[in-house]
C-alpha cells in the first residue's frame, strides 16, 4: 500500500514537472519567436507624442486624434537589428486604431527605399499579440487542472480534439460541395462522444448523457428549421452575412446547430450526474422519487443556462448597439439589424436545454434501471 502512495506521488510531482517545463518552454518560444514569421515584426523602444486635435461629428459627438512618432527596431528578416520610423494617428475612442507602446512588437511593411542608409520608414499592419493569447491559454489550462484535476486534463485534451475536428470539418466545407448540415451533423456526434467519454470514462451515466444531447441537439435543430419555415425568416436580418460567398441560411443554420450543442451537453451530464449521484446514494430510490428530483433540479438549472446563452450571443453585439445609437439610429432599427440572428441563435439554444431536461430525465432512469438489472 505505502508502495503504491509513493508511486502515486511520483506520478503527481513528474506529471507538474512537465507542466511546468511546458509552460516555461512555450512562453520562452512565443517571446523569441519572430524568425518563424515571413512578415517583418519591428519591437517599439520609442514613442513620442506630436500632434492632439479634437474633432466633433454632425450628432456633435468628440473625439480626441493624436499623432505619434515611433521608433523601432527590426526583430527578424534581412534588415534585422535596424531601427524603423513610423507615424502613428489613433483617436481616444480606439475604434480603428490604437496608441502603441514601448515594448509593443507590431507586424510592419518597409517602405522600399534606393539609398541604402537612408532610415528606414513603413506602415504598421497589426500586433503581434501570440504571447498574450498563450499567456490567457495557461491560466486556462491551470484552472482546469487544479480545479478539475485528472478530469480537467482530459477536458484540456478534448477541447483540442474538438478543435482539430471543427478546423478539418470547415476546411472541407470550403474544399468541397458537402452540405454543411451533414458536416454539422457529424461534428455534433463527435464533439458530443468524444468530450463525454473522455471527460466520464465509459460507464452508464456517460450513455445517458451522450443520448439525451443527441436527442435533444437535433431535435432543437429540426424545431427551430420549422419555426423558420413557417414564418419565412420574417424579422430575420441576414445583412452581417451577405459578405459571403456560401448560402449565408445554410451557415447560419450550421451555426445555431454548433450553438445550441454546448448548453445541451451541460444539461445532459449535469441531469445525468445528478441522478446517478442520487441512485449511488440509495439505490433502493424509486423511479417516482427519481423523476421528482430530477424535475426540481432541471428547473433550476434551466433558468440559469437560458440566462447565460442569452447573455453570450448578445453581449457580442453591444459595441455595434452602441455604435447605432450614438449615431441617432432609431432603437427598433438598431436592435433589429444587430440583435435579431443573436436572438434567434439564443432561443434555439433555449429550446434545446428546455428539452433535454426531460428528454435527459428518462434517459438517466433507463440507464438506471438497466444498472439495477446487472
Amino acid at each position: 500500500m505505502e508502495n503504491i502512495t509513493k508511486k502515486k506521488t511520483y506520478n503527481k510531482v513528474l506529471f507538474y514537472i512537465l507542466i511546468a517545463i511546458c509552460f516555461i518552454a512555450s512562453v520562452f518560444f512565443v517571446y523569441h519567436n519572430e524568425a518563424f514569421y515571413a512578415r517583418p515584426i519591428a519591437e517599439v523602444i520609442k514613442t513620442e507624442l506630436t500632434d492632439s486635435t479634437t474633432e466633433s461629428d454632425m450628432y456633435n459627438n468628440e473625439d480626441y486624434l493624436y499623432t505619434q512618432r515611433i521608433t523601432a527596431v527590426l526583430k527578424n528578416g534581412e534588415e534585422i537589428g535596424r531601427n524603423i520610423y513610423f507615424t502613428n494617428q489613433y483617436s481616444a475612442s480606439g475604434a480603428f486604431d490604437q496608441e502603441y507602446h514601448v515594448g509593443d512588437k507590431l507586424f510592419v511593411t518597409i517602405k522600399a527605399s534606393t539609398d541604402k542608409n537612408a532610415d528606414l520608414t513603413g506602415t504598421i499592419l497589426d500586433v503581434k499579440r501570440d504571447q498574450f493569447v498563450l499567456i490567457v491559454a495557461w491560466i486556462f489550462i491551470f484552472a482546469l487542472l487544479i480545479v478539475g484535476k485528472r478530469q480537467g486534463l482530459f477536458s484540456i485534451i478534448s477541447l483540442i480534439v474538438n478543435s482539430v475536428v471543427l478546423s478539418f470539418a470547415l476546411d472541407l466545407y470550403v474544399n468541397s460541395n458537402i452540405n454543411l448540415i451533414f458536416i454539422c451533423g457529424v461534428c455534433v456526434l463527435l464533439f458530443t462522444v468524444i468530450s463525454l467519454m473522455l471527460i466520464n470514462g465509459l460507464n452508464e451515466k456517460t450513455y445517458a448523457a451522450i443520448v439525451a444531447t443527441l436527442l435533444g441537439t437535433f431535435i432543437s435543430l429540426l424545431i427551430s428549421a420549422l419555426v423558420l419555415w413557417v414564418t419565412s425568416e420574417n424579422g430575420l436580418r441576414y445583412e452581417e452575412m451577405q459578405f459571403l460567398t456560401r448560402p449565408y441560411r445554410v451557415i447560419f443554420m450550421a451555426g445555431l446547430f454548433i450553438g445550441a450543442l454546448g448548453a445541451v451537453m451541460d444539461v445532459s451530464i449535469t441531469m445525468a450526474s445528478s441522478m446517478f449521484a442520487l441512485f449511488e446514494q440509495n439505490q433502493d430510490i424509486s423511479d417516482q422519487a427519481l423523476k421528482t428530483s430530477g424535475m426540481d433540479i432541471g428547473k433550476d438549472v434551466m433558468g440559469t443556462i437560458t440566462s447565460i446563452l442569452f447573455f453570450v450571443y448578445i453581449s457580442g453585439s453591444i459595441p455595434m448597439l452602441i455604435l447605432y445609437l450614438k449615431n441617432s439610429y432609431p432603437l427598433g432599427q438598431t436592435l433589429s439589424l444587430n440583435l435579431s440572428l443573436e436572438l434567434a441563435r439564443a432561443l434555439a439554444g433555449g429550446i434545446g436545454v428546455v428539452l433535454t431536461i426531460p428528454i435527459s430525465l428518462y434517459t438517466s432512469i433507463f440507464f438506471i434501471n438497466r444498472k439495477r438489472a446487472k
